[in-house]
């Protein structure tokens, strides 16, 4: 089975591998519905809590698969990752699925997080290569709109699931994540690998090995990689504890039921879909970045001042969802992998991607480890005020720097930023001459 054409550009190739992103974050999701029930079966303390949600999907586990599937994404083709991380993951969800120990359970989290880590650099990078330059965004926004369909659907399936049945509802979700995760494998196969990548393979200097050695001695790719971490790795600490520890905080607000807590959390992740699709997915190409983005970012300061400074009632616990979910579809996480694949030359774009990924799912886990206790000894007050904090530092970022690369190609955004386009240079014996478009 092969998908699209000769070079898979397209709808098709664009969803395959856009799906990966649904079972990454609903693995995630999985993990927060079923935190309090794996706490009560194997009695351990918040502590422990939070170390499974630092080593998870969520933060470290993730953070080392990106560290490691960002640079093997661009060494041996995006492809190669394809072929083999989910076969890691639904290793990962089969064992937490099946967990009957703690131990067990966190051996679980990590494989998964490793696997979700290695994924999401290579299916950004690849989507974003293979997409026309008119509709980059639109194209990336798929990732996005999968990435928000996970939590509905995993919200949905708690609601649904754990309320009956307990643990085994949780287990059972796990398993739904192993099926679809074998269905995306398998369709992946027929992909064909990225037309830009295999051109910078192909390349007359190709066998020298450009990683983060070369990302990381030019002045533009470290101060791309500064910007990049300061709406992404500032936003993403905040994203982070609330992909897995939300319903703690509406319980800590009054809201007791869990299913009370996980159609909350459907509704913040409807509207984050219908943000992705009516705004990135739809205006992302056509109207100023810089004007979407710092509407996005906005909303989300707005959403967390409204949960710190407002009496928590059940009408402002749902305008909460309802900001929070519009602001993330046309916010940091849609906007970072755009600008991460149009910022960095293709020998090492996907290093990039795993290098920023890996140290924003760093500071997630550092924050992951206390959260659950500071919530409970200081409430939400004291933990949202340092969340506002960061977003006010994300929205600050991206509203000054935010960079002029809409409806360009990748080649002509690296002309303007090198002088030339890297993976098409020339040698004629020892001496290299850059290919250089006009």
């Amino acid at each position: 089975m092969r998908i699209g054409s000769k070079n898979t550009s397209g709808w098709k190739a664009t969803i395959s591998v856009a799906m990966s992103n649904y079972i990454e974050a609903g693995s995630i999701i999985a993990i927060a519905t079923s935190l309090t029930l794996w706490q009560e079966r194997f009695g351990v303390d918040d502590f422990a809590v939070g170390l499974l949600a630092a080593i998870s999907a969520n933060a470290f586990g993730a953070a080392v698969g990106a560290a490691i599937g960002g640079p093997l994404c661009d060494r041996y083709g995006r492809k190669f990752i394809y072929t083999y991380d989910l076969l890691l993951y639904m290793l990962g969800v089969l064992l937490a699925a099946f967990a009957v120990s703690y131990g067990m359970l966190l051996v679980a989290f990590v494989i998964t997080g490793i696997a979700v880590g290695a994924g999401v650099p290579a299916s950004w990078t690849y989507i974003a290569e293979e997409a026309p330059p008119e509709q980059r965004a639109k194209h990336v926004g798929s990732a996005q709109l999968a990435w928000s369909m996970g939590p509905v659907i995993g919200f949905l399936l708690a609601v649904v699931l754990t309320g009956p049945l307990g643990l085994l509802g949780s287990r059972l979700i796990f398993l739904h994540l192993f099926v679809v995760a074998f269905v995306v494998w398998y369709i992946r196969q027929g992909l064909s690998e990225s037309a830009k990548w295999t051109s910078s393979r192909d390349s007359a200097d190709a066998g020298r090995t450009r990683g983060l050695r070369e990302l990381f001695s030019n002045r533009l790719n470290v101060k791309a990689l500064l910007f990049l971490f300061g709406i992404y790795g500032f936003w993403g600490v905040v994203a982070g504890q609330m992909g897995i520890f939300m319903p703690r905080v509406y319980e800590t607000s009054g809201v007791e039921s869990a299913a009370g807590q996980n159609l909350l959390q459907v509704l913040m992740w409807s509207f984050t879909v219908l943000a992705t699709y009516f705004g990135f997915m739809r205006l992302g190409d056509r109207i100023s970045r810089r004007l979407l983005y710092t509407v996005g970012a906005v909303l989300g300061v707005v959403a967390w001042v409204l949960l710190v400074f407002v009496h928590a009632s059940l009408p402002v616990l749902m305008l909460f969802a309802v900001c929070w979910g519009v602001s993330a579809g046309i916010g940091s996480q849609a906007f970072y992998a755009v600008w991460t694949s149009e910022l960095f030359a293709t020998p090492y774009r996907a290093s990039a991607q795993g290098l920023l990924f890996f140290a924003a799912r760093v500071s997630i886990g550092l924050l992951s480890y206390y959260f659950p206790t500071m919530l409970a000894d200081q409430g939400v007050p004291a933990v949202g005020l340092v969340m506002i904090g960061l977003l006010v530092l994300s929205l600050v970022i991206g509203a000054l720097w935010a960079p002029n690369t809409q409806g360009r190609s990748l080649e002509d955004i690296e002309v303007e930023r090198y002088g030339e386009v890297l993976s098409e240079r020339a040698t004629d014996g020892t001496r290299e001459t850059p290919v250089v478009r006009a």
